[in-house]
């Protein structure tokens, strides 16, 4: 009697569809890593602006990259998207940077605010796990950093957006 044991097609199957399962899991789960990766990216991003932007103010005597010291007429940034403009706060190759990075960590150049003025300066980014396709939903949905020592997370209003996520500071 020479009997061959094996497996089953149905064995094979429950065991290829257990495998299955698990990959699933763990894959939903890595995206929700990532998110958070890019959320703290943003953030630390963001935040490192205040020491460049500092560092700025005591030499020029404002938040203008090029303004020499003293000068009352220091280049501003008027409430936008994030540019790169020149003799403004934001011409600085650093902060420039750091600004590039979390927009690319984040939801990309359109999902900034910055603004800068002689005195003030503040720049919002939307986080990467925003939910702002959903206004009530839980998650914050920006990073906002200023020049007076604030740095904290933004939640939509109903009806509102990245466009309205700061004014002249963190609100």
């Amino acid at each position: 009697m020479n009997l061959q044991r094996g497996f089953t097609l149905i064995e094979l199957l429950v065991v290829v569809a257990i495998i299955g399962i698990l990959a699933s899991v763990v894959l939903a789960s890595l995206n929700s890593a990532r998110g958070k990766g890019g959320d703290a990216a943003v953030k630390a991003n963001i935040a490192s602006i205040r020491s460049q932007a500092e560092l700025i103010f005591s030499s020029t005597g404002c938040y203008g990259d090029d303004s020499p010291v003293g000068d009352p007429t220091c280049a501003s940034f008027a409430l936008a998207q994030c540019a790169n403009t020149a003799n403004t706060l934001f011409a600085n190759t650093t902060v420039w940077n750091q600004i590039q990075s979390a927009y690319n960590a984040g939801a990309g150049v359109a999902s900034t605010r910055c603004y800068s003025s002689g005195s003030a300066w503040a720049v919002a980014a939307q986080l990467k796990t925003s939910d702002g396709a959903n206004p009530a939903g839980p998650l914050p949905d920006a990073w906002c950093v200023d020049s007076s020592g604030a740095s904290k997370s933004f939640t939509y209003a109903a009806g509102q957006g990245i466009g309205n996520a700061i004014t002249t500071s963190c609100n």
